[in-house]
């Protein structure tokens, strides 16, 4: 985007937002929204809050009908959890809505007499919200007595019974009742209401899997949807859902299980210091259908809608380089509906072992009327379905192969409910990519490997393999070079009009100014930015800015920008990729990008792409699934929408921040193909598809290595691999550390070699505002920081700086 469209927007935004907006809703009423961007964000958020609801049970209860009387159960009716805790909810929103006024807002005949017994009850009981790290992961609930409930059931027709959850950063989900688990006192409302009505909806308004073994209280008329958190228009949208206006169309992004200790990760979560992956690549649906089919509650992919669909298979192709499908879905029920074709393939198990089915492919339809279908066509790369060799079983190690054997695909509305519809036979191995070793394990553990008996695979285990590269030997021998001095002096807009001095542009920087460009102006909320920012980099001295280089603005932002002023608040990841629709979420970011160009953020600081490995990950909810395919197509998608702003995504943790315990000093311990399957494949898709101008690391160690130290990550892979050119940075403040490599090398001189560009915010947690030296301590010494290494992270963030300022 060039400066006049730039202009343009920020001038449509800024009388928009003058304005007095208008948010109607379907009973023609209208309630006054201030600070919304853009008049369209409500009905937007509606939309997305909506297409990621998902309907887990209906018994003959929902859609509710107009003239339906509904009584309302659980406190969260009124202490509604919008979105998640810390740095990725913490939006100062325009508004919220809960679900009494959404029922109220669509007309919905309500218990008047139980909601008011309940909102005076809230009123006089406000929940403790805790503070940083020490949040309520539930509230309280009403004490109840069951002839309150059986009084409610004689004047009404349904239940809706809400039971709420929370976590978020630094604040694990724990397994216990009040967070996992219900609490007493929520399954006995379960449990009471489910007598007494003969017909009962159980919302679960959660931003991470719970357990569901309370299910079994239900009636046998009975509905559970999870809407998750959406957000500030929360309440319109799942008013609009159970009454049908629209309909809920999201699917699972996770496995639900029987039990938590069902879950492959379940005894090596959570811990100090590290944790070993055990699971390897079996996380979530890949180790349940492969091991444990019977152990599954509700299937990865699952959901209902008001609609039914068939899906006939039409045609398939085979390419240089991938599959093709074309397949014909149809509604075959009553109501409009929208389904997710999904297509899953399934490898041979060869010498390496496979999941049983892998996802490779998805689609939503658009709205489809009773009777009506339409094609999904879908390409499959190759690529999708390969193995990545870190053995050498297959005689190519270090290689993405094709093991010999028949590739199956398989196309339906979930992992378990999908019909086998191509086969595809490879007579002997296809290597498709040949690398190195990257970040492998620095001593072995166990991991799980699939054993064939009479017919079944079951568990066994093999040694991973370790780590056996010369990385100080590889980092020497790819330092670059310093930069030819420019005797003229150029400014930062002669760089901006012919990028090709941009060389002789960096030539000119001090030691000081190369050291200011690779950390940020020491604190949140820089003076250089707008109020309540995360952090400035760039421009951060008088002198660089004297060259013309700008100061670059980050804000907090996966559920929506968090800055001092008002700011839409979104649903949360999970939420996004509950939707399972790109058009939608690139849509939806769109919107955001917008709204950052208004605010004053150039660096929105999300997606969130973090792998669901377990579902007591108090982060979760910023994350989106358990799935590397749907995480990387959903935050391309994110990505794509921010940055046709013209402003940056910033995708992170890069990688494996898979808990919040300890979360600065955990060491996640994993095999190289673990690592390059699952946890880093969602960011490999997102940055092949979408290109993200910035990056960044997470806390924790990946085999031993912090991720703001990690050269095999932050450059063998990320750049040299897939081809990243943007800037990467760290989380806000790191762990002090030496080179192992390069024993004279601490701290910011260690990162930068690294490639690990910008400090964040840039300082120590003490407040000091001037350097800590570790960047300038070795220059010119053996083994030393070198110019080239300095001039390289300079000219990173300038290129950056060219493009969003």
């Amino acid at each position: 985007m060039n400066f006049t469209e730039r202009c343009k927007r920020k001038i449509f935004n800024t009388i928009g937002s003058a304005v007095n907006k208008l948010s109607q809703n379907e009973s023609g009423k209208t309630n006054d929204i201030p600070n919304v961007i853009n008049p369209d964000m409500p009905g937007l958020l509606r939309e997305a809050s909506a297409e990621g609801t998902v309907l887990l049970r209906n018994n003959g209860v929902l859609p509710l009908k107009k003239d339906e009387v509904i009584s309302i159960f659980g406190r969260v009716q009124y202490d509604y959890m919008f979105v998640g805790y810390g740095s990725g909810g913490d939006v100062i929103k325009p508004y919220t809505v809960n679900p009494v006024e959404g029922f109220k807002n669509i007309g919905a005949k309500i218990n008047i007499e139980l909601a008011e017994i309940y909102k005076e009850w809230c009123i006089k009981n406000p929940p403790d919200h805790g503070f940083w790290g020490h949040w309520p992961l539930y509230y309280d609930e009403m004490p109840i007595k069951t002839s309150l409930i059986e009084k409610s059931a004689q004047q009404s027709d349904c239940a809706v019974i809400f039971i709420g959850r929370s976590a978020g950063e630094d604040r694990e989900n724990k397994l216990e009742k009040g967070s996992y688990y219900l609490t007493d006192d929520e399954t006995f409302l379960i449990e009471r209401v489910s007598k007494s009505f003969k017909k009962t909806v159980v919302v679960l308004n959660i931003g991470n899997i719970i357990d569901m073994s309370w299910e079994k209280h239900l009636n046998e008329n009975s509905a559970i949807i999870i809407p998750w958190q959406s957000g500030m228009e929360s309440g319109n949208a799942l008013a609009e859902v159970l009454y049908g206006i629209k309909e809920p169309s999201g699917r699972l992004p996770d496995t639900v299980p029987l039990s938590y200790n069902d879950y492959p990760s379940a005894e090596n979560f959570g811990k100090n210091d590290f944790n070993n992956y055990v699971e390897d690549i079996y996380v979530g649906y890949r180790y349940f259908e492969t091991f444990a089919p019977e152990k599954v509650k509700y299937p990865f992919g699952f959901g209902l809608g008001y609609g039914k669909f068939s899906y006939a298979f039409l045609k398939s192709d085979v390419s240089e380089n991938s599959f093709s499908f074309a397949i014909s879905v149809k509604n075959t029920g009553d109501y409009p509906s929208k389904s997710v074709l999904q297509v899953y393939s399934s490898q041979p198990q060869g010498k390496l072992g496979k999941p049983s089915k892998i996802l490779c492919g998805y689609k939503k339809t658009p709205l489809l009327e009773p009777d009506e279908e339409c094609e999904i066509n879908l390409t499959v790369p190759f690529y999708m379905i390969a193995s990545y060799d870190d053995s050498g079983k297959t005689g190519h190690k270090n290689c993405y192969v094709l093991e010999n054997g028949t590739y199956n695909f398989f196309i339906g509305e979930n992992v378990r409910d999908c019909d086998k519809v191509f086969s595809f036979p490879i007579n002997e191995t296809v290597v498709l990519k040949k690398l190195t070793q990257v970040s492998a394990p620095q001593s072995t553990f166990s991991r799980i490997l699939p054993r064939e008996t009479n017919g079944k695979l079951d568990v066994s285990f093999e040694k991973a393999p370790v780590d056996t590269i010369n990385l100080r030997k590889i980092i020497l021998e790819n330092l670059p070079p310093q930069l030819e001095k420019s005797n003229k002096p150029i400014s930062f807009e002669e760089v901006k009009s012919d990028i090709s001095l941009i060389d002789a542009f960096v030539s000119q920087f001090s030691l000081s100014e190369l050291e200011a460009i690779s950390r940020g102006d020491y604190t949140m909320d820089s003076p250089l930015g707008n109020k309540g920012n995360a952090g400035a980099f760039c421009g951060v001295t008088s002198s660089l800015r004297k060259k013309g280089v700008p100061p670059i603005i980050t804000t907090d932002g996966p559920s929506g920008i968090r800055i001092g002023q008002s700011a839409s608040l979104l649903p949360i990841g999970t939420a996004i990729s509950a939707m399972w629709n790109e058009t939608l979420a690139e849509t939806l970011y769109a919107k955001i990008g917008d709204e950052m160009v208004e605010k004053g953020s150039d660096i929105l600081l999300a997606p969130g792409m973090n792998i669901h490995r377990s579902p007591l990950c108090g982060r979760n909810f910023e994350y989106y699934s358990e799935d590397p395919f749907l995480t990387g197509k959903t935050a391309a998608a994110v990505v794509r929408g921010i940055q046709s702003c013209g402003v940056s995504a910033c995708p992170k943790h890069f990688a494996c921040n898979n808990q919040e315990t300890n979360r600065s000093k955990t060491d996640s311990r994993l095999s190289e193909r673990a690592l390059r399957e699952i946890y880093l494949k969602g960011f490999e898709i997102c940055i092949r598809e979408a290109k993200p101008l910035t990056i960044m690391t997470s806390y924790n160690k990946i085999n031993g290595v912090w991720g703001h130290y990690n050269y095999n990550l932050c450059t063998q892979i990320l750049r040299n691999e897939w081809g990243f050119e943007g800037v990467v940075i760290t989380d806000w403040w790191m762990q002090s550390s030496k080179s192992p490599e390069f024993p004279k090398l601490k701290d910011n001189a260690y990162r930068v070699r690294a490639g690990v560009d910008v400090l964040m915010p840039g300082g120590k947690r003490t407040g000091k505002r001037k350097p800590d030296g570790t960047l300038l301590k070795t220059y010119k010494k053996v083994d030393g920081i070198t110019l080239g290494e300095m001039q390289q992270t300079a000219k990173r963030v300038i290129m950056l700086a060219l493009k969003i300022k």
